[in-house]
């Protein structure tokens, strides 16, 4: 469904853009070059932006060290854009040694308003509508307090989200997709998994769909415990559907208490779009598979995200936007080891050193993917 694709090899960044009744939807990933700053990386990505006229920001998730996420700051704002227009998420890079692999993701549209969301100071998300839906999209969203217990951060976290949805004049029954980066993960991702399972509950997600998700340990420039990130959709054509979608290769994510689908599809008269979690080595019975082997974790994940995207009738080409995470940055060529053995096309992805949920996973990857219809 892409109008546009700018491979990473010839640019150093990935534009895809969506057409749509009455707009285009845009998503650019922008990794950083080798030898490359992000004050370099992004001065790329605005000459991009420039070059679309009418080009609004969503959300911009900037994936990097701590201070890269500082300099990153700054140099937008010498770029001439308004930070406080849009959400801006910086999430710094896991716990493994090595030089950081960094990178941005930016999604925005063309055609249409878009309005901002604000708590307090800040922008949280923005809000636009087409003919069939209107959208609200969460960046930055975090707690005030950065020194109380993790899981109290977690439940304000999920609370602040419902308060900017209620902002946009929504609520937690439209949230389709989240993604939840948390520091240190591995020191309490349990406990976590307690907290959403709790909020989820008396918020009744279990009896609609559950939000596909993202967990994934980084910290961030707030140095709070938890950082977010949200999707929501408010349908306004009847003939808009949303869906969980199972794993054809992995058990659901609830048979072991992690509270995500593995899947959402969103149906629209005039496209389809798929939103496929964050995906690891783990096999049917939900045990992490190819313990120290990063290739072999590398290759069942993309067996099992092909697979997905196989049941909807997609493929790679129809992949809009993707972020790869290895836990050491040594293993980030091996997704590309994997894309060339199987010519695969040229994937939007930005790859980011980050903590998995699991000791011994190494390697996992989420995928966007859209088709028309």
């Amino acid at each position: 469904m892409a109008d546009e694709t700018a491979p990473t090899h010839a640019t150093g960044l990935h534009v895809v853009g969506l057409p749509r009744k009455g707009l285009t939807e845009m998503f650019v990933a922008v990794p950083v070059r080798r030898g490359e700053s992000l004050d370099g990386m992004f001065r790329r990505l605005r000459a991009c932006l420039r070059q679309r006229p009418g080009a609004a920001i969503l959300k911009e998730s900037v994936f990097g060290a701590a201070q890269a996420a500082g300099r990153a700051a700054r140099a937008k704002g010498r770029a001439g854009a308004r930070p406080s227009a849009w959400p801006v998420t910086r999430v710094a890079e896991g716990a493994a040694n090595g030089k950081p692999v960094a990178g941005v993701h930016v999604h925005a549209v063309q055609g249409v308003d878009v309005f901002p969301i604000r708590m307090g100071a800040r922008v949280v998300g923005t809000v636009f509508e087409d003919a069939y839906a209107r959208y609200c999209v969460l960046g930055d969203i975090r707690p005030d307090d950065a020194h109380l217990p993790a899981e109290e951060q977690a439940r304000f976290t999920f609370e602040i989200m419902e308060a900017a949805l209620l902002l946009a004049e929504m609520d937690f029954s439209h949230v389709v997709r989240t993604w939840l980066f948390l520091d240190k993960i591995l020191t309490w991702y349990d406990q976590f998994n307690l907290v959403r399972t709790r909020f989820f509950s008396e918020r009744g997600v279990y009896d609609r769909v559950v939000p596909a998700s993202t967990g994934i340990g980084m910290g961030n420039s707030a140095g709070t415990a938890v950082v977010a990130e949200v999707i929501a959709i408010q349908p306004k054509d009847k003939r808009v559907r949303i869906e969980s979608v199972p794993s054809p290769l992995q058990c659901p994510a609830l048979k072991y208490g992690s509270s995500f689908s593995r899947a959402v599809e969103v149906t629209m008269p005039d496209h389809r779009r798929l939103m496929v979690s964050g995906t690891a080595s783990i096999d049917l019975q939900g045990r992490t598979a190819h313990v120290g082997d990063v290739d072999a974790q590398v290759d069942l994940t993309m067996r099992v995200v092909g697979a997905i995207l196989k049941s909807r009738e997609m493929d790679w080409a129809d992949v809009c936007r993707a972020v790869a995470y290895v836990k050491h940055a040594k293993d980030a060529p091996a997704l590309a080891r994997y894309c060339a053995a199987r010519r695969l096309p040229a994937l939007p992805v930005v790859t980011a050193k980050a903590e998995i949920c699991r000791e011994g996973l190494l390697f996992e990857i989420e995928v966007d993917a859209a088709r028309g219809r």
